[in-house]
């Protein structure tokens, strides 16, 4: 028991380290729009969204409710999912055996993954998905070690958290499913510890399911159109080289393959082999289904365990001096790729810098996507300011996107703005208010589209964008100021409803 808290302490002063790296870090930039999204969903609170099902928005709206609209606050619940992830992938190699360098190792080598490292750094689903990922294979590497099935229930929490946190977690929950069919741990099919597992899952899942049923499984609706746009793009190609650099760190990609040669080809891998299909099952799903290649991060941190594990032991038959020659190799590995891998998705470059463009490149546009919000707002106050006074009581701001609409709920909270309205997923399902806004200040759209559906529209200000971003915040710049819709509202709110 000592051994275990030792490790256990270590563990947690790693992870109390890349929380810190966070920490000071995160605080660079600004929300990224999806964060926006979030907020504004975590002002009305619902067992589900259109976009995201409910654990993301519930705790967002626990980080403001403790800070307020911190970004450093809010993401420090990013941080801190990620920092559990580390400690638990350090026990996951313990609990097959893995000693205090084994489970170091693992628990780094899934840390410095640029996605793992990315995910830490803005408050998304990502990180929570993570984690639940990797505490359900962390509750079955238990069960298989220790033969105590109770800790069934502990898969059913992480399932069942993980489904209302991200839906993909239903091909790890059917892995798991395959990886105990497929092997002697079947015999845990019998227990009533796994049938509670499932009964704890299923609970949690129900209310989120009821809202689902009540609002026609519109969240299909919003996944089928995500995909498509994905496939349009060319985002989901790709899918498995990008399994050796984008859902791994390049550097950690020999331990995970030593991962699942320990889980195949070994004996004292064989108890662990359900590991390994719930591997294999989730990453056949996700080629078939056509994901993105980032989809599979959370399903390594198992492997990197096992793969340490194996490292381990074959250290153990070497001479000290090679073993101390072989660890030293991997701490350099690791240093490096974690620096390199740090580099480009952490939010330090200066801002404009060829650093920073190349950072956002390797981002996918992500760092640009924090920046050009506060100016949005400031830009539909200025237009606002500009009405008479008999205009301003009744004016309202709608919005093309649910992130320009929540940056201008946040920061034009300090310029008296009214809340915006938009047709993108739940911001639709609230609607335009009882008494149809006008006139109309209208943000986001490009000219065609504003100049066909309104009436007597004319282009009242402009946000501005002293570095030139290209942005969701900043592609269309101008500012309307319109009567309102040509058609009468009920039918122009229908036809506005869109996914995004």
């Amino acid at each position: 028991m000592g051994d275990f808290y030792g490790d256990l302490a270590v563990l947690v002063l790693w992870a109390a380290a890349l929380v810190l790296l966070h920490a000071v870090t995160n605080g660079r930039y600004g929300f990224h729009r999806d964060e926006l999204s979030t907020l504004e969903d975590a002002r009305s609170l619902a067992w589900g969204y259109v976009g995201v099902p409910p654990v993301t928005p519930f705790l967002a709206r626990v980080a403001t409710v403790l800070s307020g609209p911190s970004l450093v606050g809010l993401r420090l619940l990013s941080s801190v999912a990620m920092g559990i992830a580390l400690v638990l992938t350090g026990l996951m190699a313990r609990d097959m055996g893995g000693g205090r360098h084994a489970q170091i190792a693992a628990a780094l080598a899934a840390a410095i993954s640029s996605v793992a490292l990315s995910a830490g750094s803005l408050f998304q689903y990502v990180s929570l998905d993570y984690l639940c990922w990797v505490a359900a294979a962390c509750c079955t590497i238990r069960v298989l070690s220790s033969g105590d099935a109770r800790w069934c229930l502990g898969i059913g929490v992480a399932v069942g958290l993980g489904l209302l946190t991200k839906y993909t977690m239903s091909f790890l929950a059917l892995g798991i499913v395959v990886g105990l069919a497929l092997t002697p741990a079947r015999r845990y099919g019998r227990s009533p510890w796994l049938w509670a597992g499932v009964v704890v899952a299923c609970v949690i899942v129900a209310p989120h399911l009821i809202w689902q049923i009540r609002h026609d499984f519109i969240s299909l609706d919003f996944l089928r159109s995500i995909h498509d746009r994905d496939i349009r793009l060319g985002r989901t190609n790709g899918f498995l080289t990008g399994q050796f650099w984008i859902a791994t760190n390049p550097f950690t990609v020999p331990l995970w393959l030593a991962g699942l040669y320990f889980l195949f080809f070994t004996d004292d891998g064989k108890r662990f082999r359900p590991i390994g299909w719930m591997y294999f099952v989730a990453l056949a799903l996700f080629v078939i289904a056509r994901g993105r290649d980032y989809y599979m991060t959370p399903a390594y941190p198992m492997l990197l365990a096992a793969g340490a594990v194996w490292g381990e032991r074959r250290a153990a038959a070497w001479t000290a001096r090679r073993a101390r020659m072989v660890r030293g190799c991997v701490c350099l590995l690791l240093a490096t790729g974690g620096v390199l891998g740090a580099a480009p998705v952490l939010p330090v470059a200066p801002l404009g810098s060829a650093w920073w463009r190349f950072a956002d490149a390797i981002n996918g546009g992500n760092f640009n996507e924090e920046l050009g919000w506060p100016e949005l707002a400031q830009a539909v106050a200025r237009v606002r300011d500009a009405l008479p006074a008999d205009q301003r009581a009744g004016v309202g701001i709608l919005a093309a996107d649910s992130a320009q609409a929540a940056a201008i709920a946040l920061y034009g909270a300090s310029f008296g703005l009214p809340h915006a309205i938009s047709g993108t997923n739940t911001n639709w399902f609230r609607g335009y208010g009882d008494v149809p806004p006008k006139p109309l200040i209208v943000v986001g759209f490009p000219r065609g589209f504003v100049e066909r559906e309104f009436v007597s529209c004319r282009i009242a200000g402009r946000a501005d964008n002293p570095l030139g971003i290209e942005n969701s915040a900043m592609r269309q710049r101008d500012v309307y100021l319109c009567d309102g819709p040509r058609l009468p509202w009920p039918q122009f709110w229908r036809q506005l409803q869109h996914f995004g």
